[in-house]
């Protein structure tokens, strides 16, 4: 069982900063593939960010593209998104998850954290 757990949410004006983390346990993130996610109010959930286990490929939506940026740390066991430039259109719950090796479907989940972006 992996348990995933966000931090680093928060209230930031347009075109500044901010750094997500997501913790994991049960499972070293070097052997998962790891992405965050995030849902507007109305809005479907939808992928941003991605880093593919055991290396460094990522991949990212197209609109957050030299924006954000996905990193692991393995010492810490956390998966960061860096942030930066943020738009209103960005505000969302930010969710990280594993994907099951076996199944290729993101089954574990962490609970969120708010990014709220302010004009």
């Amino acid at each position: 069982q992996v348990k995933l757990v966000e931090a680093g949410g928060g209230l930031v004006q347009a075109g500044g900063s901010l750094r997500l983390s997501c913790t994991a346990s049960g499972r070293t993130v070097s052997s998962l593939s790891m992405g965050w996610f995030r849902q507007a109010p109305g809005k479907e959930r939808e992928s941003v960010a991605g880093i593919v286990r055991g290396g460094d490929n990522t991949w990212y939506k197209d609109s957050v593209k030299g924006r954000f940026t996905i990193s692991r740390d393995n010492a810490k066991n956390t998966v960061y998104l860096q942030m930066n430039s943020l738009e209103l259109e960005d505000t969302a719950v930010y969710y990280c998850a594993a994907m099951n090796i076996a199944t290729g479907e993101y089954t574990y989940w962490g609970q969120g954290t708010q990014v709220t972006v302010s004009s």
